[in-house]
């Protein structure tokens, strides 16, 4: 053949070359395409050892790993960086809005694979990997609920992927299996229990996990089960690991779930199992940057959550980035699904694959003010966000007090019944009612806009009439707006009937999902910002102790982190009451509280701290000055209805 000929034959093959055929990495600036097939990608099954034996049978336990990977770059000698998903609920309770499952076909090989990541990913040059947490589906082990077992599932696989641990090809069997086509570049995801893995692996400092994208996940689980001492949910993780269990683990780890049960008693106590499962504490370990998306109105893993973590992050330099919503327990891509889709698309290019895109440099956070009407700041909170103290005076009528920046010292008390039945929805809608259950604490009208950016805290000195007594303080936005439905059926969203898709199908994964728009209702009041504590918790080590009716009792309860405006010809409240039915477990006791006002104050995130409240409040009978000295600045980093009874249902 002519040296012609043999051009143009080459050139023909080039030509005539299928569409799907691996194309070699993106151009540093314009990001993965969908060059790969979906179709002709590999898939198969892995089971990677812990080193540890959950379920005692004597043997490592070895947990589950399906992997779908293009088929081009292997063939192409080259290796692809893995987006991974570890969870508990693949065989349990699905994933997403539409609750997928894992699917095999008879022979136990893996087809269909929940959520979008691989449809969209894997043609862009990506692996994907879902992993079965011990205990679950197709896992060895127990499920110990964030616990040692829990992390080590996931932290095992990155080990696996970049060449330090042994993966087999059976359960059972002695055939290796080897990561050979990974690049060692890992980036987990997830939401809520998966999310939460992300969060403790990051914080193991594991090498080559890349980033994280945490969405509405776990820091502490502490904070999941408790705010300060006072139960938010009836069950403990004992009953959470049980409904999530597959059949073999229910009948070999006994132990395990009697060890959830000792280590994490229902009195509220801080104990070491509580200290295994705190992630935030070990965020100077963080290696990878942190993607946060979260509702701002999240009642599940409330938002307190994400906000230590945010600081912690933040302290330590992490490059992070995050997204609030006005939903509940959302997922991003079913609350704003193309710039979603998209931002991620970016963030992964940018952390696994190199590529000059510029996401990190883009502005740190995106915030929904109103229903899919979102704004940006280059920081959050904003700089020139200041913790700033308002003090809380008597009014005229007992239970109607004023929160206000007033100089003079705060005297006086004010005095409420706990009333479990009632809930915040309820003190709320009574804010100007002088009723027995709750105390406000109300600012004059707004004349200027006014913006809390992060946590807050409330200290009270509160005397109880019996031997135990729960808190609550809320923020509350006084006056009308249109909200996403937080507490309704889909927390902000509605599903509707048409589908759109995000990446290819095969017959068995499909990459269309039903559509979702906002879900929205006309309001008079919001609250937004929310604090519970059981008083007899008043010590910050978390041991309780019975109260002495009558003896007075100084505790700081921690607001949960936020962001809102309190616009102007609003007022802005903090209701301080008991029980706040439906979010926390009432107490023993119904006690009478007596707050003494000159022992107690609100610390809140002001954006433009007290010459902001100043301005908004311009016209108003507030001083300029902040009550017990000047405001302090908050940290560049900066610091969430009755719920279903299934803990799993809730925390997926």
């Amino acid at each position: 053949m002519s040296v012609v000929a043999a051009i143009l034959a080459a050139l023909v093959l080039v030509l005539l070359a299928p569409a799907g055929a691996h194309a070699g990495p993106a151009p540093r600036d314009t990001g993965s395409q969908p060059v790969d097939s979906y179709a002709n990608a590999v898939r198969q099954s892995v089971w990677v050892t812990t080193g540890l034996d959950g379920d005692r049978d004597g043997k490592p336990d070895r947990v589950a790993v399906d992997i779908v990977r293009p088929s081009e770059p292997a063939a192409a000698g080259q290796k692809v960086p893995v987006i991974m998903d570890a969870s508990p609920y693949y065989s349990c309770c699905g994933r997403g809005n539409e609750s997928q499952l894992k699917t095999y076909d008879k022979s136990g090989n893996p087809v269909g694979f929940p959520l979008y990541y691989d449809n969209y990913f894997v043609p862009r040059g990506y692996a994907v990997v879902l992993v079965d947490l011990t205990g679950t589906d197709r896992s060895d082990g127990c499920v110990d609920v964030g616990g040692p077992s829990d992390i080590a599932s996931a932290k095992a696989v990155i080990d696996w992927l970049n060449g330090r641990t042994t993966g087999y090809s059976t359960r059972t069997g002695s055939t290796t299996a080897t990561a050979s086509w990974a690049n060692g570049a890992v980036g987990m995801i997830g939401k809520s229990w998966d999310g939460t893995i992300a969060n403790g692996v990051a914080a193991t400092g594991v090498d080559g996990l890349r980033t994280i994208v945490d969405i509405s996940g776990i820091s502490s689980w502490y904070d999941y089960y408790f705010a300060q001492g006072a139960a938010l949910y009836d069950g403990g993780p004992d009953a959470l690991a049980s409904e999530v269990e597959s059949s073999a683990a229910r009948s070999r780890c006994s132990a395990e779930q009697q060890a959830l049960r000792t280590g994490a008693p229902r009195n509220g106590d801080w104990t070491s199992a509580w200290q295994q499962r705190d992630y935030y504490a070990d965020a100077s370990k963080v290696k990878a940057s942190v993607f946060v998306a979260q509702g701002a109105q999240d009642l599940n893993v409330r938002t307190k959550n994400f906000g230590q973590w945010w600081d912690a992050l933040a302290a330590d330099g992490v490059p992070r980035k995050i997204w609030l919503s006005q939903t509940g327990h959302v997922d991003p891509f079913d609350y704003r699904r193309s710039a979603w889709v998209d931002t991620l698309h970016q963030w992964f290019d940018h952390y696994l694959m190199g590529v000059d895109n510029g996401v990190q440099n883009q502005p740190v956070a995106d915030i929904e003010r109103t229903p899919d009407h979102w704004t940006t700041d280059q920081a959050w909170p904003p700089s020139g966000t200041a913790a700033t103290r308002l003090g809380l005076l008597p009014g005229t009528a007992n239970g109607l007090g004023t929160l206000s920046a007033a100089a003079p010292p705060a005297s006086g008390t004010e005095r409420y019944t706990d009333n479990p039945a009632q809930s915040e929805d309820t003190w709320a809608a009574q804010a100007d009612q002088a009723t027995a259950a709750k105390v406000s604490f109300t600012t004059g009208v707004l004349t200027g806009d006014l913006r809390l950016s992060g946590g807050g805290t409330v200290t009270l000195t509160a005397t109880a009439s019996t031997t135990s007594a729960h808190l609550s303080a809320v923020l509350v936005d006084l006056g009308p707006a249109t909200i996403r439905d937080y507490e309704g059926a889909g927390e902000g969203i509605t599903t509707q009937s048409t589908r759109s898709c995000w990446g290819d199908s095969t017959s068995g994964d499909s990459a269309c999902y039903l559509d979702t728009a906002a879900d929205t209702e006309t309001v008079q009041q919001t609250v937004f910002s929310r604090g519970w504590a059981d008083l007899g918790h008043y010590d910050p080590a978390l041991h309780g102790v019975a109260l002495t009716a009558g003896k007075p009792y100084t505790i700081t309860l921690q607001l949960a982190s936020s962001d809102h405006v309190v616009p102007a010809g609003h007022r802005l409240a903090l209701i301080v009451a008991g029980t706040d039915n439906g979010l926390i477990v009432a107490p023993s006791t119904k006690p009478a509280i007596t707050v003494d006002l000159s022992r107690s104050s609100a610390d809140l995130p002001l954006v433009g701290g007290l010459p902001a409240l100043a301005h908004a409040l311009r016209g108003g009978s507030s001083s300029p000055r902040a009550a017990g000295g000047p405001a302090t600045a908050v940290p560049a980093g900066g610091p969430a209805a009755a719920l279903p009874a299934s803990q799993a249902a809730r925390l997926r």
